[in-house]
């Protein structure tokens, strides 16, 4: 019976996963042609010449777009495991697969008591709301590794702890899935697994941490919640400029400095709230661990200076390991995250001309966009609050309702 069930589940989720990716595929291979500018040419152009430098034994490391820790050569080497393709198809084709292994974790979780198959249904239909761009980038593969560390952290924490400190070094978000660990054991993997990445690289390739540089000195990206402030202003004779700068589409000039200094304080007050949770919080359970890399990783994603569309990739995998709890209260800012991704898609590619003239309709999109984020992230923060920290009384570890296992101490 158990069988029968999940293939009945199985079945639509995978039509439908079918169908979308083919869409997807369709659109960054060129067959079809999506609204806006070509979201390719980071694979076609930027992550090719990384290849190429790669390959002779060194990280880019004067080319300042290179702003990413050293296990990102990982993914920009991946399509050498595809000879037979050409650079860019075998990277779509890997940029697949990665997306194909997250749907087949969160069902294989699904089948597990106290568990559901909404997660793997905010999958599959949460990521093609943001259109090709995820198939663009390497994130839907860092997201693989994410999922996969928070589905093993209830009944293998060093594993998940190990895959958390990989993921780390692909590109520093992962990091924040312990958040909500409790074994130390897992921490320390995570430790050691980072550790290790970071070693062979800076042994066997200069330029290895050059990219903490770049990233020290950019700008405010045009879609980034304090960006929201410059828009407005531009329209009030603002004399700064927009402009291609670091890799993304930058406001430069008159307060962008301060607003940034603002954002990374804004940052350091949600790691505070972060920390006063962690310390304050007395019931675990089997979610928790989901729960917490989700409040964190969208404090992180609204406070920080840069707010890509594939960020958002990060934000619906991390939502859907949290509605793979069947007990799970996280069910109100999954669906604003799933509504801020329809409309990212809207504000890039679309509209993003848009945008970077800061037009009624380019900003319109951006503060609805950007609301959205903004209320996630405080109400997943009250849940998370709500669902954890006892006023009074010893800590202890609270089991799932629905059947799971407490998590382990």
């Amino acid at each position: 019976m158990r069988t029968t069930n999940a293939l009945r589940s199985w079945v639509p989720l995978a039509a439908v996963w079918a169908v979308t990716r083919l869409a997807l595929l369709l659109f960054v291979l060129g067959v079809w042609d999506f609204p806006g500018p070509d979201v390719t040419s980071d694979v076609s152009v930027i992550y090719r010449d990384w290849h190429h430098v790669l390959r002779t034994g060194t990280f880019p490391a004067h080319d300042v777009t290179w702003q990413y820790p050293p296990g990102a050569a990982f993914a920009v080497l991946s399509p050498d495991l595809l000879p037979f393709l050409d650079y860019p198809t075998a990277f779509y084709v890997l940029a697949c697969a990665a997306d194909l292994a997250v749907l087949v974790l969160l069902g294989y979780a699904a089948r597990r008591p106290g568990r559901s198959w909404a997660g793997a249904w905010v999958w599959v239909a949460g990521v093609p709301l943001l259109g090709p761009t995820v198939y663009a980038r390497y994130d839907v593969m860092v997201t693989a590794v994410a999922v996969a560390a928070l589905l093993a952290a209830g009944r293998h924490p060093r594993a998940a702890g190990a895959l958390a400190g990989f993921g780390a070094m692909l590109k520093v978000w992962p990091a924040l899935l312990l958040v909500g660990v409790r074994r130390r054991g897992a921490w320390l993997a995570a430790a050691l697994a980072a550790a290790s990445v970071a070693a062979v690289f800076s042994a066997a390739m200069p330029g290895a941490f050059a990219f903490l540089r770049f990233q020290r000195d950019r700008g405010m990206e045009v879609e980034s919640l304090g960006a929201l402030v410059l828009h407005v202003v531009r329209h009030a004779g603002w004399e700064g400029e927009v402009r291609l700068h670091y890799g993304s589409v930058e406001f430069l000039g008159p307060y962008v400095g301060v607003l940034s200094a603002v954002s990374l304080a804004l940052t350091g007050a949600a790691f505070g709230w972060l920390l006063l949770w962690r310390l304050a919080a007395s019931r675990f359970s089997a979610r928790t661990a989901a729960d917490a890399a989700f409040v964190a990783v969208l404090m992180f994603t609204v406070t920080s200076r840069v707010l890509s569309p594939q960020y958002l990739v990060w934000l619906i995998g991390l939502a859907a390991v949290c509605r793979c709890h069947r007990a799970g209260r996280m069910r109100v800012p999954v669906a604003l995250v799933l509504a801020a991704s329809l409309v990212t898609v809207l504000e890039f590619p679309v509209w993003f001309a848009d945008v970077v003239a800061s037009d009624p309709r380019g900003v319109t999109l951006l503060f609805v966009r950007n609301g959205l984020l903004v209320a996630a992230a405080l109400t997943a923060a009250r849940v998370l609050w709500r669902d954890t920290v006892r006023r009074t009384g010893p800590a202890r570890t609270e089991p799932e309702r629905a059947g799971e296992a407490p998590a382990t101490p």
